[in-house]
């Protein structure tokens, strides 16, 4: 099913009002779902609507959460989102982190009390429209085994960098510090494909290439998937985005994040709250003039697209440039979506009195 944006965006607004997600809310929410589906992300978009309701139906997602700041310096601060869409929580954070840095020329917010923030690209480009250099992260559930390990300690735990660019689109360096992405693994399952070897080991630590080995105690792997590789690189990046997002504010880290499926339970002897993010915003016009800075960022990139390659039909890209791609595409031909996740929206709106999802 192809889709427009605007009745996929209608759709999922529906959807979340349907939880008693205030307007404002909705629409945030949205805003945040259809930006990684239109960029071309589809493990984070509106695949993930169905697992927001659940979370929602076993009283793990507060529809109308009080987000408050609970400690501040005039840079820093540590918010509490009271169990609310991170959809909605982090755009907050990163608001203030941004208004911060207006004030003092940098800005840092650690949250505690979340969930699943989408892609973290949405709330690196929130500081880029300022002309400041954005970052976010966000811990997750745990999925990952580190290096010599097959225990799952860590999440996908994503990172992302956003540089603003003068007449080239910004900069956007959004990344899992996993081999893959969870979500990746969810549309192999849906489209009954295997995935790389590399991505994921088995219960004894062995490669597998079957997309579901995480439901018989596999794990995936970090970025590098094994020693001689540099996985431990990969295990580095996602500690640091472990400790940054929840050791510093309070949530949970490792293990004892809660799980994003509904049908399992979070574990009983949390030490934090919820799962917990880091977010970030620095003026450019810290350290240059920003007009300085951009005209340089663009020569970066003319550089960097003008590299010769190994394959002369095959150029240099640019983080974020297949994103960007993407989203120009279906904005003007529309939204595919594969029959399962059409499939699931549908079930959902039916179940929520919601108008159906059409071509």
């Amino acid at each position: 099913m192809i889709v427009s944006e605007s009745t996929l965006r209608a759709f999922t607004q529906n959807i979340f009002l349907a939880m008693g997600c205030s307007q404002e809310h909705a629409i945030l929410a949205t805003d945040v779902l259809l930006l990684s589906d239109l960029r071309g992300i589809d493990s984070h978009g509106v695949a993930r609507l169905t697992g927001y309701v659940r979370l929602w139906e076993k009283q793990r997602i507060n529809a109308t959460p009080d987000i408050k700041i609970v400690h501040e310096t005039p840079t820093t601060a540590t918010v509490d989102g009271d169990g609310g869409l991170g959809l909605v929580v982090a755009p907050f954070a990163m608001r203030i982190a941004i208004e911060k840095a207006e004030k003092y020329g940098s800005g840092w917010v650690s949250v505690r009390n979340s969930n699943h923030f989408g892609i973290a690209g949405y709330h690196g480009l929130m500081a880029v429209e300022k002309d400041m250099i954005g970052f976010a992260m966000t811990n997750a559930s745990p999925l990952v085994a580190p290096t010599f390990s097959n225990e799952r300690l860590l999440g996908t735990n994503p990172m992302c960098y956003a540089f603003p660019a003068g007449k080239y689109p910004p900069v956007i360096v959004d990344m899992a510090t996993s081999a893959a992405a969870n979500g990746k693994l969810e549309i192999a399952q849906r489209l009954g494909k295997q995935v790389p070897e590399g991505w994921i080991q088995d219960k004894q630590g062995n490669y597998t290439t079957d997309p579901h080995a995480l439901k018989t105690g596999g794990s995936l792997l970090p970025l590098g998937s094994d020693r001689e590789h540099g996985s431990h690189k990969g295990f580095g990046l996602s500690a640091t985005v472990d400790i940054l997002s929840a050791v510093l504010s309070g949530a949970n880290y490792g293990p004892w994040v809660p799980p994003f499926v509904a049908f399992l339970d979070p574990p009983n002897d949390p030490v934090g709250q919820g799962i917990g993010h880091f977010l970030g915003a620095m003026r450019v016009d810290g350290f240059r003039p920003v007009d300085e800075f951009k005209s340089h960022l663009d020569n970066w990139i003319e550089r960097f697209k003008s590299a010769s390659t190994i394959d002369a039909d095959q150029k240099v890209i640019i983080p974020g440039e297949p994103e960007l791609e993407a989203q120009a595409d279906r904005l003007t031909n529309g939204i595919p979506l594969v029959d399962a996740v059409a499939n699931d929206l549908n079930e959902l709106a039916k179940k929520l009195g919601v108008e159906a999802l059409s071509a």
